[in-house]
């Protein structure tokens, strides 16, 4: 009886280590901030008021490293996670994360065909913007007023990634917004977008979560500063008086992916919910980035829907974040960067 005993405990005790979805709660995973805290009232608590059930939640600063380490040990514990599309990408091409079956998903036809991805579904667009507080600066409206520290002097926030910043460098430089990638992909292009660096370098102060660029900005470390066009208005809703430019903005979508070996069929309900209409427009409303849902585009009040990403006039002359490009070459950028940040 007793090795019979023994022989239970132990088969018990190796289901729970090999199945960590079997006895804990499902998990969502943002990437913090004033995101996932808009995210938190507008789609978590619902859903766990609707399901009846705990809903937990995480936050990460991004990469698939987690996520691989998870999968390849079968011990996935997050269940639904916000990522970019590149990374979202290339955790699918690494088959770490689950596809999506559209035919049989409910919000299918409502869902914006830019958000439909083989491995997720768009959760929101958002856009980098150039950002300045509006009682300290006025009469800048482009990328290339950013450099201009003789007429505006101080510093500069960017953020320290190649992504984005190499973009931003060809804008201020006079590249047009529908050339911007086929410059870029060049050698001459790329060294064009360092040398464009070189001479903003010294008043560049480099940032690394979506916060510190606000936080600069009131603080008066920096003049200007690129920043999510959410976060500023985050801001000036607990009574900042920042402007933003949305000339050129540079716009993308972050995706809800599902990694493998968590709680699938629940991880799908909860992704079918924040994809619905009514929460994506409670998100917007609270957020202000744009939303991937039809009827919820079609919901947004008046007050809010020409403060988003996609509102027409502000996509006149928009770049839209080409994550192919990025998925090719980030890597070898990305270095580089590096290296020249250190120089």
């Amino acid at each position: 009886m007793r090795h019979r005993l023994f022989a239970l405990m132990a088969t018990v005790a190796c289901l729970a280590t090999a199945s960590p979805t079997l006895a804990r709660d499902l998990t969502v995973v943002g990437f913090g901030g004033a995101t996932q805290e808009a995210m938190r009232e507008t789609l978590f608590k619902p859903y766990e008021k609707k399901s009846g059930a705990p809903l937990l939640e995480e936050s990460y600063t991004g990469g698939i490293a987690k996520v691989k380490a998870m999968v390849e040990t079968g011990t996935t514990t997050w269940d639904v996670v916000q990522m970019d599309e590149n990374e979202m990408i290339l955790a699918c091409d690494q088959g770490l994360i689950e596809t999506f079956d559209w035919t049989t998903l409910p919000n299918s036809p409502d869902i914006i065909e830019p958000a439909k991805s083989d491995c997720g579904v768009g959760a929101f667009v958002w856009s980098k913007i150039l950002a300045y507080d509006g009682d300290k600066t006025t009469g800048v409206s482009s990328w290339a007023d950013f450099w201009d520290v003789k007429k505006w002097p101080g510093k500069r926030g960017l953020r320290k990634q190649a992504r984005m910043t190499l973009e931003i460098a060809l804008l201020a430089d006079g590249v047009k917004p529908e050339e911007l990638y086929d410059v870029l992909a060049t050698k001459a292009g790329q060294d064009r977008a360092f040398a464009k660096l070189d001479q903003l370098k010294p008043n560049i102060q480099w940032w690394e979560s979506g916060a510190q660029p606000m936080e600069w900005l009131a603080s008066g470390e920096v003049t200007m500063t690129s920043a999510y066009n959410g976060r500023v208005i985050a801001a000036n809703q607990q009574g900042k008086d920042f402007k933003m430019s949305w000339t050129n903005q540079l716009y993308a979508m972050d995706f809800w992916a599902i990694p493998r070996g968590g709680k699938k069929d629940a991880a799908f309900d909860l992704v079918t919910y924040m994809t619905s209409p009514e929460t994506q427009k409670a998100f917007a409303e609270k957020m202000v980035y744009g939303v991937t849902n039809a009827k919820a585009m079609a919901s947004i009040s008046a007050e809010i829907a020409p403060q988003l990403p996609t509102a027409e006039k502000n996509m006149a002359g928009a770049v839209a974040l080409s994550t192919p490009f990025w998925v090719d070459h980030e890597e070898e950028l990305q270095q580089r960067f590096n290296r020249w940040v250190a120089q």
